[in-house]
């Protein structure tokens, strides 16, 4: 773990796992590429590595990396709007940037840990694991099965190289603020209480998310570097978690008393429940979640607070 190379290192998930490297590895050199179009050079105040402004997708960042060993790569870049419906451009830069890195990874088989999406299962509600169907409902779950897709395909050929694909579920926590409407509903109705505001949530407010904490994320996304061959794996909390409940511990953790507004859902689509099965991630690394809903969610609150 001497060189590392983090795409989308400034942005949300990208940055805690940047640092977190710093912190674990502090003689490591690490590099990280970004185009600031999901991320903000402010989440990595204190980074003392490398920085390389570049679309992953467009420019030839690989020539500038040319003769670097890396010991690893974790791709976190992606267009991570969801919302954003240009199907040539999501599938472009999503797609097309994963085959770079794994044609610059593959002479030397890099090990790659890459991000992946919950939301390749679809719209179907419950308990997801690895093994069942995906199902993807928009463009961007329609990119991250591809990524999917390369992957296999790549290791196929090539049983010896390590590629780890990890599931992100409802991630929250330090680092998403510069997100705005995309950033976590976790975040959203923490910003509308401490506003003064009343929470909104669909009415009943008991859709049912797999939130899952960063620092749990970051923690998986190392670990998974240690799995004895290439594979895709849940990173989730392994709970559900409705928006009542969510609220219910934001109002605690603030002292709020403002009564939730409900308003009617105009989605006929719209999830009632995800949750992440995360037998396999214990079976192959001992991993267990640390962070369960409510109690990262006090964390962040108190992390938010002192901003």
């Amino acid at each position: 773990m001497r060189n590392l190379l983090v795409t989308g290192g400034a942005g949300f998930i990208g940055s805690n796992l940047t640092l977190e490297l710093q912190r674990r590895y502090p003689n490591s050199r690490i590099i990280v590429l970004d185009d600031f179009r999901s991320g903000d050079f402010q989440n990595l105040r204190g980074f003392r590595g490398d920085f390389i402004a570049g679309d992953i997708s467009r420019s030839d960042w690989a020539s500038r990396l040319r003769g670097h060993a890396f010991d690893a790569i974790f791709h976190e870049a992606s267009i991570t709007d969801t919302t954003e419906h240009n199907q040539l451009l999501q599938c472009h830069d999503n797609i097309e940037g994963f085959r770079r890195v794994l044609e610059f990874a593959a002479p030397n088989r890099i090990p790659i840990v890459y991000a992946t999406s919950a939301a390749t299962y679809g719209i179907a509600s419950g308990i997801q694991s690895e093994e069942q169907g995906l199902l993807p409902a928009n463009v961007y779950a329609f990119t991250k099965v591809q990524l999917e897709n390369l992957a296999r395909d790549h290791t196929r050929h090539d049983s010896g190289w390590k590629i780890i694909g990890l599931r992100y579920f409802n991630v929250y926590g330090p680092g998403e603020a510069h997100k705005k409407s995309a950033a976590s509903m976790i975040y959203q109705l923490y910003r509308q209480i401490r506003d003064g505001k009343a929470p909104r949530v669909f009415r009943g407010g008991e859709h049912r998310r797999d939130f899952v904490y960063v620092k749990d994320v970051v923690n998986l996304t190392i670990r998974a570097l240690s799995a004895p061959a290439s594979d895709v794996f849940n990173c989730g909390s392994g709970h559900s978690f409705s928006f009542n409940e969510v609220i219910e511990v934001l109002n605690k953790c603030t002292g709020s008393t403002r009564p939730t507004e409900y308003f009617e859902n105009p989605y006929s689509f719209y999830q009632p429940h995800t949750e992440a099965n995360m037998n396999k991630a214990e079976r192959v690394f001992g991993f267990k979640p640390e962070w369960e809903p409510a109690r990262g969610i006090a964390d962040y609150v108190g992390w938010l607070s002192k901003g």
